[in-house]
């Protein structure tokens, strides 16, 4: 069976358009399948949309969570809750076109692959939400051992050995691409063209930032490298200013007033709580790990075959 996630967050005026190119897709595969979409805590009639549906398709599945967690916590309830033995992950927004996963699931049964992953080809949009996403992926992909991170995103389709090994993954702080990556397994992609969202509600530019942080703290070293570098060069720097104040002391050439002095002092003041909020980033992450609350809540899950499993965790 495949199994499809895609979570959905005010997207009443896609539902439609989405569920019928998603099942004529599926429908191509010849395989038994169901589509467990995820409410992250939706404020429009989308959920309703979808009980509407669900009436006349027992395919579909609806697990609603008790309020917004984000992107990536909607995306592990419904990790968590698929049944199938292959696993499409795709967003409910029709930028990633459903009509690929027969492509997917073909070069999946083949065998040869474990994991297959949407490689995006379409250009970066002139809206400053765009431009930030892209800035993000260029620098994180210099930052991060992760290949591809600008075109690869959370459209792909995994076997079961590859679904096994991503449920195994607890940490709090997610970025599903980067721990697809960090599985391994053998891996291919599928170029597309990226289409721009039509309606509904975008990821905001706070949530953005707030998935790049997670992202470059989560898969790279270079907040905390930096912090060194840093140092040693201050270190350096002091070292060699400190030989040019004896030099214009023994030469009295020294400079009047304490400008010189205040400056040095406000870098150094400057990089100092630089480094401790870098450091604070990662201590605040730790703590959050130790803290080991549920990714999510669900307040209902909706299927035909399982009712009302009411106030559930992970």
């Amino acid at each position: 069976m495949i199994s499809i996630v895609i979570p959905i967050y005010n997207e009443e005026s896609l539902i439609g358009e989405l569920l019928k190119r998603t099942v004529a897709s599926l429908e191509q595969t010849e395989q038994d399948f169901e589509i467990l979409f995820v409410d992250d805590g939706s404020t429009d009639n989308s959920l309703g949309l979808l009980l509407q549906a669900q009436k006349n398709d027992a395919r579909i599945k609806m697990i609603s969570l008790s309020r917004n967690f984000g992107h990536q916590a909607a995306y592990t309830a419904g990790i968590d809750y698929a049944q199938g033995d292959y696993m499409t992950l795709m967003d409910g927004d029709l930028q990633d076109p459903p009509e690929l996963i027969p492509e997917m699931f073909k070069l999946l049964s083949a065998g040869d692959f474990d994991i297959v992953n949407g490689y995006r080809k379409s250009k970066t949009s002139n809206k400053p939400k765009g431009l930030f996403s892209w800035l993000f992926h260029k620098s994180f992909g210099k930052l991060s051992s992760l290949e591809d991170v600008e075109h690869i995103g959370n459209f792909s389709m995994m076997n079961k050995s590859a679904i096994a090994a991503l449920r195994s993954l607890k940490e709090k702080t997610r970025y599903l691409p980067g721990l697809r990556h960090f599985i391994g397994f053998r891996n291919t992609t599928i170029s597309y063209k990226r289409d721009e969202r039509e309606s509904g509600d975008s990821m905001s530019t706070q949530k953005l930032f707030a998935l790049a942080f997670d992202a470059i703290f989560s898969f790279s070293k270079l907040p905390i490298k930096f912090c060194l570098i840093m140092g040693i060069i201050g270190i350096v720097t002091s070292f060699l200013a400190g030989i040019y104040i004896l030099l214009s002391k023994i030469l009295e050439l020294s400079p009047l007033g304490w400008s010189s002095t205040l400056t040095s002092i406000f870098f150094l003041g400057s990089i100092q709580l630089m480094f401790l909020g870098i450091l604070g980033e990662y201590v605040f992450r730790i703590y959050r790990e130790s803290q080991n609350r549920p990714i999510y809540f669900v307040r209902e899950f909706y299927s035909k075959q399982v009712k009302n499993m009411d106030n559930e965790m992970v």
